[in-house]
């Protein structure tokens, strides 16, 4: 375990401690699920990075498992599946003075949308439909439901001791694009979409998207723009 430097959290594989090669101190990184973590370590050495502690805990766990200090604290989406503000009340502990929390996700609602590159967009409402004709009106959520989020990301942040958060966008790729097997592979990385959810009709479902998919595009091809980088930043 670091005693110092970076930690960063992911409900999905953490990808942002590994631009950090040659960090001064060394960064560690919390993961809640083995096969996650599994993933992380061969990413990692794909890249000859070896300063990485991995953690498997839960983030309601802080500061216990990793005490720190720290000078950055980053998450993921995975913070929306937290308890917010006793988290990051309990990061507010591990940071040291002047030490940052970071959330970075992504946000297409009220950003400029790029021009198209040219393949159509990918059909969401269409797939979240089929989604919903398999599993049920209720969003699900690994092995349960969808936690409802009662304050938003800032003012969960804002009712906590690091106060208000700064809140800065990022251009996302506006180009990018996936073929139908990504596009699906993209779902069932999704927590309300993932394939044990759907038992022995997985393959019946994934066979609808594709052919809804190819009805879209014969080609096969679709633009894939998920908004811009939304980055929250609160310091100690």
């Amino acid at each position: 375990m670091a005693a110092e430097g970076s930690w960063t959290s992911g409900a999905v594989p953490a990808f942002l401690p590994y631009d950090w090669p040659t960090c001064s101190r060394m960064p560690s990184a919390w993961i809640r699920i083995q096969a996650m973590i599994a993933e992380g370590h061969q990413a990692a050495q794909e890249r000859d990075i070896a300063n990485i502690t991995w953690i498997q805990a839960r983030a309601e766990e802080l500061p216990a498992v990793a005490p720190g200090p720290y000078r950055l604290v980053t998450f993921g989406q995975s913070f929306y599946w937290t308890d917010e503000v006793p988290v990051a009340e309990a990061v507010y502990d591990m940071v040291e003075p002047g030490g940052a929390l970071v959330l970075v996700g992504h946000r297409a609602e009220g950003q400029p949308v790029p021009p198209s590159p040219g393949p159509p967009r990918i059909p969401h409402d269409e797939i979240r439909e089929l989604v919903r004709k398999y599993l049920g009106s209720t969003r699900r959520a690994g092995q349960s439901t969808a936690p409802v989020q009662a304050l938003s990301l800032q003012d969960a942040l804002a009712r906590s001791r690091f106060g208000a958060p700064r809140v800065i966008f990022a251009p996302g790729i506006p180009d990018h694009v996936q073929d139908i097997e990504g596009v699906l592979s993209n779902y069932f990385s999704m927590s309300f979409a993932a394939p044990h959810l759907f038992g022995d009709r997985v393959e019946e479902f994934a066979d609808e998207v594709r052919e809804l998919l190819r009805e879209r595009s014969p080609e096969g091809v679709f633009w894939d723009w998920p908004g811009d980088t939304e980055v929250m930043l609160v310091r100690k």
